[in-house]
């Protein structure tokens, strides 16, 4: 399989390198500090935390990419969804405005690992399809982002078969002078599109041997405005015409005003973060970690769309307020017993969602509700001896999940009971994992071996209490996993600015509760049920990557990757009881529950050019394909769903003293309608009937600092104003936005 690769890999190069030597001979120009994200050119200088601990990236095999937190404030993104996607490198699913569900090399929702401050925010109703726990991390607050692209599982266990988002918050500062400091940061933001208004405030009181950061964030979105530009052959796609509202006490369908007008999308957030640090000597350091996000219910747009009978199906739907608490203590010792550095993290988070939907015209308001509380352990130890580093780890994470629903009439106020989305019993899943990385150096730094194995022990019990709405033919489900997994690469420096990178690693992920026993009506009108027999999925990846320094200015960079994937977990038909279709919300509709469908693979590659001529003048462009089929027995291959189309980014940018400007495209190729899994995650349904069309925006912004402590933004997204949908969203992107903010540092 490995020709397969290098042959994917050339022929996305070469005709990439084509692509952007016509440009640049357009331009004239050809620019690189956004590549690096404003760190450095020189990957000796370029630290990454992606190991556990601090590491150089030369010495890091796996693909990494990084964002640090002055590119983030550059970005200006309102969430860390759309942080991710206008990187050009993470493809970003929307189903409703408060949402963002990363797609990393084909895989997305519980098959990516979300970490913040180290700590796992994946817990066992994670869903496979697209998910929103993404915004619920204060992307304001962030000291760096890191993504790691291809298995992740032996340093972070499960879930990470894609890849994983690292995401570290900033850490309180100690006084360098020996007094008492006090610094601030303000930002107010104002976004056009869905007249949204943001207010951050972030303060940090420094001792000699303590500090304190306290932070604060206020979003308020607005109905979201799409473009008004439409493609020639669809000049209705999107338009949100007609909606709900209630007149007299009555379910009316009514004329939208403005049908480039998303009606019912608004939403509001807050986040909070509060950290103290205590470092009684320069051996040891003590860190208290609190957050806390919510929001106001977030209406489910994609599904405020779908019909029935010729009509608008949903009054309501929409999501509860999206809350999720930490609470996470971490200490950090240096040269203690056999470890140079050590680390201890225990954290609790709780973890609240709901789901409420009501039919067009029905009293009924269904109620579903979902709590998690997550504890998490993790000591991770590391050791240098001559030129090798060993890390060392333990982990466990322990799930405790209550779901409850009731329906609501809203004429009389009356509820009866309802069919909770998961077992109304005890839900437990439980994570125990101990892993052992080894890097050794070679050559004088020339060579780097990496090489690493886990032991991954996953337990979950699942009790139904009240059977009577489905007659299931068990009320309990158990499962207990075990799985060896591992990796080795190796980097090969042969002389400055030039590297090869060749590694293989292995995934793993065991079905969570979720997976198992869910109860659910997708977007396709099928009724998803439990399915108690359902295996763990593996990852095994080939990586093949190498990075060229062209002369003084340019810089090429390329990565290949082949993915085996065994035992994968997809929707396909089921019966219950017998039977194929059921009775459900007032229709007869087919039944589907995962299965594993025996296997499937993936390959692609990801390549990039920056350069730079100047210190003040850069250009940086990027691009990603990802090809996914399943294979079932005795069946043709079928597309593997999650699978994006080809996009990628381009920009210029001119950084001086005082000013900063940046112009820049982002683009997605035509998603087919062959290309899409009829009954998976790619709602085809919200496509145009050939698929979902190709699309670039065209964007400008600008930052001015007048004085040292003040910094005005300006920006105008998608210029042109193009109506577009990214691949497998339900909801419109944003017409023209005109950013502007400002930002003052005490």
């Amino acid at each position: 399989m490995l020709p397969l690769v290098q042959c994917s890999l050339y022929f996305i190069v070469s005709i990439y390198m084509k692509y952007i030597a016509g440009l640049c001979l357009a331009l004239g120009l050809l620019q690189d500090t956004y590549a690096q994200n404003d760190t450095t050119r020189n990957m000796d200088e370029v630290v990454l935390y992606s190991n556990k601990f601090a590491e150089r990236k030369k010495y890091i095999v796996q693909k990494v990419d990084l964002i640090t937190a002055q590119r983030i404030a550059e970005v200006n993104a309102p969430t860390m969804a759309e942080l991710l996607q206008n990187s050009g490198q993470v493809f970003v699913q929307k189903s409703q405005m408060g949402g963002g569900s990363p797609v990393l090399r084909g895989f997305e929702a519980s098959r990516i690992l979300l970490v913040v401050d180290g700590i796992r925010m994946n817990n066992a109703i994670y869903r496979a399809g697209h998910h929103q726990y993404l915004i619920t991390v204060d992307q304001n607050m962030l000291d760096r982002v890191e993504v790691l692209y291809g298995p992740a599982s032996t340093l972070y266990g499960s879930d990470a078969l894609g890849g994983a988002v690292l995401m570290r918050t900033r850490q309180p500062q100690l006084s360098v002078s020996g007094k008492t400091s006090f610094n601030a940061n303000t930002l107010i933001r104002y976004g056009s599109a869905a007249n949204e208004r943001t207010v951050h405030t972030d303060f940090n009181v420094g001792g000699r041997k303590w500090a304190w950061l306290q932070s604060y964030t206020v979003s308020d979105f607005g109905d979201l405005r799409m473009g008004d530009h439409y493609p020639d052959k669809y000049p209705n796609f999107g338009r949100r015409s007609q909606y709900i509202t209630r007149i007299g006490g009555i379910d009316s369908i009514v004329k939208n005003s403005d049908d480039r007008i998303q009606r019912n999308s608004a939403y509001r957030q807050w986040d909070l973060m509060q950290k103290l640090l205590f470092r009684p000597s320069e051996r040891v350091n003590h860190t208290l970690n609190l957050q806390w996000s919510s929001s106001t219910d977030i209406p489910r747009y994609d599904r405020l769309q779908d019909v029935r009978n010729g009509a608008l199906r949903w009054a309501q739907w929409y999501y509860g307020p999206q809350e999720r608490g930490l609470a996470a203590y971490e200490l950090n010792v240096a040269k203690l017993g056999f470890f140079d550095n050590l680390r201890l993290n225990a954290s609790y988070q709780h973890i609240e969602e709901s789901r409420h939907q009501r039919a067009y015209r029905s009293n009924n308001l269904d109620n579903r509700l979902e709590e998690v509380n997550v504890g998490n352990f993790t000591l991770d130890g590391k050791k240098f001896w001559q030129q090798h580093e060993l890390t060392l780890g333990l982990d466990a994470q322990l799930n405790g999940v209550n779901s409850k629903a009731n329906r609501t009439d809203i004429a009389t106020g009356v509820r009866t009971k309802l069919d909770a989305r998961y077992p109304d019993g005890q839900n437990t899943m439980n994570y125990y994992g101990a892993y052992a990385q080894h890097l050794w150096k070679l050559g004088g730094g020339k060579w780097v071996i990496n090489d690493g194995l886990r032991l991954q022990a996953v337990s979950l019990r699942s009790q139904i209490n009240d059977n009577s709405f489905f007659n299931l033919p068990f009320n309990s489900i158990e499962q207990d996993n075990l799985a060896l997994t591992g990796n080795i690469g190796a980097a090969y420096t042969p002389r400055a600015g030039s590297r090869i990178t060749a590694s293989l690693a292995s995934g793993f992920r065991s079905p969570n509760v979720d997976d198992l026993v869910r109860i659910f009506e997708s977007g396709n009108n099928q009724l998803i049920v439990p399915n108690k027999d359902i295996d763990p999925e593996y990852t095994y990846t080939a990586d093949l990557g190498f990075a060229q320094q062209l002369g003084s200015a340019v810089k090429i960079e390329a990565n290949g990757f082949y993915t085996w994937f065994r035992n994968a977990i997809a929707l396909a038909p089921f019966s219950l009881n017998g039977q194929s279709q059921v009775q459900y919300n007032g229709a007869l509709v087919p039944v589907f529950a995962n299965q594993n469908v025996n296997k499937a693979y993936l390959y692609g590659a990801q390549a990039s050019v920056t350069a730079d001529f100047t210190q003040a003048l850069s250009f940086f462009s990027t691009l990603t394909y990802t090809y996914g089929r399943l294979q079932q027995p005795g069946k043709s291959e079928t597309p593997l769903d999650h699978i994006p189309p080809v996009y990628g980014r381009t920009s210029i940018r001119y950084a001086a003293a005082k000013w900063k400007a940046e112009a820049f495209a982002l683009y997605n190729g035509w998603k087919k309608i062959r290309d899409y899994n009829s009954s998976g995650e790619d709602n085809q349904q919200y496509a145009t009937p050939e698929g979902m069309p190709s699309w670039y925006t065209l964007n400008l912004n600008a930052s001015w600092s007048p004085v040292s402590f003040v910094t005005l933004q300006a920006g105008v997204e998608n210029i042109l104003d193009r109506n577009y949908r990214v691949f497998a969203s339900g909801f419109s992107a944003p017409g023209r936005n005109v950013v502007v903010s400002v930002r003052v540092k005490i």
